[in-house]
């Protein structure tokens, strides 16, 4: 029998071993059949001889023992979240509000995964339990599945007393494995894989979480200090040795906001190529003596915050549908919402486009509504949640009248317009979307002020506000304004006349022409002159314009009164060129192409990207039947295998070198 035991110990430290090498270090020293060969013998001893089964066996990762339902556990110290934050003006204000108590902090930034925060506790070594977050103070017992999770180490390195927090997560390929499972067994598929592995994680019977391929991501030690640990990176790097998969390659250090800003971007590109879906990045004070200093607030820690990548779709409720008038006359009927953020802004008006588009939709007052952020243009309505949908909710009907100067409403098209040219909204509209801070970003001007010019005669058109100088003494007599607010107002008009193109493109409100846009047109054409004289066929097939964009530009500029309104501007001295490094494309081989990249070279993408683009090529991240071109290195995976497939021109690095000469 003591051999047989000596057997069974052996096998474990194999198996452990082996998948340590696996998981942690990605360097595996043993064949997968010598693993499943060790790992049967051991799977053979253990029924022969049950008695002698450990408790941190490898063979328990396959489930089997089902519960009635999972006991409450109460954390040994709170498991507090950190505050969200969602654009670059808040990181800047994290990183000040950090050095008003440090003075030269420095920062771990870390992937944040999208899964469910897990508690791990070890006694000897060895994985006692496991239990999820709940509501920071009291959470539930899910050792029995947490065990069927091959990246958690069930005997750690070491053997010690300690607590590990992590990311319990489905990877995307387990996540599309499972949904194939689920559609042949015509289950509702999961929603994403966050979704999937909560709900994975809380089945009853462990064979069923067995199943769905969970991972771990190890990230926080509660009391490092027992380890002789004095900074984050410590805590990730001892992590490591324990056994446990981490991020660390991913992460970064930073010791200011522009490093964190540098990152969050750099991540974000990085995200198609993961194998699994992060939402954000951690920020944290690395030292963890600064972290004593800043210590908590009742809710979360100071010491930390959470960046949220803009969010691809967000639910919340609509309020009401409200009618603007454009610069034409055209009725918009936009969504207005409870306040969510999209797109790393706060935001609470949508567009609806027009009445047949909440026909379409079946978009009604009081719905849940999701809504998402395309390119760079204002938010729009996804869809309606109907399985959410008030059952005494009823059918929105169309005004029939302009709903500033109740002349009736005709309809061109799926368009309803108000037909009177003197409805003050045609002109306020046009008038505080050019002042806007996207577009010549006139400091000082807003709806308010434009409205008021408006109103006193001062603004009828975009030129107007070049010429307001010349009533400098009678706007001071406005109410409401001074001499110091006008002349600021003023300096804000003559500076905007240094604007680059691309602002002034998108301020005179081309349809569909957004920020993002702009700057693509302003970069490939230079000056506003080619702009103007572009055909509709060199348009269309610019990287990011299109058919669409492409007609609305060319129908712009068949309107006189546009083609006049370019000729002032000139007149009045401003800027017509575009002042950062513009795109060149004479090179026929790349100008107008699609590319994809993929495999190691001997420069990041990020290289390859950049000069592509400043050939006029376009590069994305997946390919299709409208790529031109993949630039392949080594180990390229399954998009080379896609080019293959279609057909799709494959390219090497000393190929790609030649096209760009």
């Amino acid at each position: 029998m003591k051999n047989i035991e000596e057997r069974i110990n052996k096998l474990i430290e194999i198996i452990n071993k082996a998948s340590y090498e696996y998981y942690v270090l990605d360097n595996p020293t043993i064949t997968d059949q010598e693993y499943d060969d060790a790992y049967n013998e051991l799977l053979m001893l253990e029924e022969k001889y049950p008695e002698l089964k450990r408790e941190d066996s490898p063979t328990l990762r396959v489930g089997g023992e089902a519960i009635d339902s999972f006991k409450k556990v109460t954390h040994a110290s709170p498991m507090l979240s950190f505050d969200d934050i969602f654009n670059e003006e808040e990181i800047i204000l994290f990183d000040e509000r950090i050095k008003k108590t440090i003075s030269k902090p420095e920062y771990t930034l870390e992937p944040k995964m999208d899964g469910l925060s897990g508690s791990l506790i070890y006694e000897n070594g060895v994985l006692v339990r496991a239990a999820t977050r709940g509501d920071g103070i009291t959470g539930e017992d899910i050792t029995i599945n947490v065990k069927t999770i091959k990246s958690v180490p069930l005997h750690l390195t070491k053997d010690i007393n300690i607590e590990v927090r992590g990311e319990i997560y489905m990877s995307k390929l387990s996540f599309e494995r499972a949904n194939r499972d689920r559609v042949a067994n015509n289950e509702k598929e999961f929603a994403n894989p966050r979704n999937a592995a909560a709900g994975s994680v809380r089945q009853l019977d462990s064979k069923i979480t067995a199943k769905r391929d969970l991972d771990f991501m190890a990230y926080f030690l509660p009391n490092p200090e027992d380890f002789g640990i004095k900074t984050q990176e410590e805590s990730i790097k001892f992590l490591k040795e324990l056994g446990f998969v981490t991020n660390i390659s991913l992460n970064g250090l930073a010791k200011n906001s522009t490093d964190i800003i540098n990152y969050v971007k750099e991540l974000n590109k990085k995200r198609p190529e993961l194998p699994y879906a992060i939402d954000g990045v951690v920020i944290k004070v690395d030292s963890l003596e600064d972290e004593k200093v800043l210590g908590f607030t009742a809710r979360v820690p100071r010491w930390g915050i959470a960046y949220k990548f803009p969010a691809e779709q967000v639910l919340t409720k609509l309020n009401e549908i409200k009618y603007t008038v454009g610069r034409t006359g055209k009725i918009t009927p936009n969504a207005i919402f409870n306040p969510v953020h999209v797109d790393g802004s706060l935001v609470s008006k949508a567009t609806l486009h027009n009445f047949d588009y909440i026909v379409d939709k079946d978009i009604r007052v009081g719905d849940i509504i999701s809504i998402r952020k395309a390119g760079d243009v204002i938010p729009e309505v996804v869809e309606v949640k109907l399985d959410r949908r008030d059952e005494n909710s009823t059918p929105t009907k169309m005004i029939t009248t302009c709903p500033i100067c109740e002349t009736e409403l005709i309809k061109k098209d799926a368009n309803h317009f108000c037909p009177n040219e003197n409805c003050p909204a045609r002109h306020t509209e046009g008038l505080t979307h050019f002042v806007e801070r996207d577009a010549m970003y006139i400091e000082g001007f807003g709806e308010r002020i434009v409205e008021d010019f408006y109103n006193e005669g001062y603004l009828r058109k975009i030129e107007d506000f070049y010429n307001l100088y010349k009533y400098k003494d009678d706007l001071m007599t406005l109410e409401g304004f001074g001499e110091k607010s006008i002349t600021n107002l003023l300096e804000g008009v003559e500076n905007s006349k240094k604007n680059s193109l691309e602002r002034l493109i998108y301020a005179l409100g081309i349809r569909y022409v957004g920020k993002k846009t702009a700057k693509v047109l302003a970069m490939y054409f230079g000056t506003m002159d080619k702009f103007m004289n572009a055909d509709y066929e060199l348009l269309k097939n610019i990287p990011d314009v299109g058919d669409i964009i492409a007609k609305s530009i060319v129908d712009y500029f068949n309107e006189e009164r546009n083609k006049e309104l370019i000729s002032n501007l000139k007149e009045l001295g401003l800027n017509m060129e575009y002042l950062g490094e513009k795109i060149d494309t004479s090179n026929e081989n790349i100008n107008g192409k699609t590319f994809v990249i993929t495999g190691t070279l001997s420069n990041s993408r990020d290289v390859y990207k950049e000069k592509l683009e400043s050939l006029g090529a376009k590069v994305t991240g997946s390919v299709t039947k409208k790529t031109d071109y993949v630039l392949v290195g080594e180990n390229p995976g399954s998009k080379y295998d896609k080019a293959v497939e279609l057909g799709i021109k494959i390219i090497n690095e000393e190929e790609y070198n030649d096209l760009i000469k």
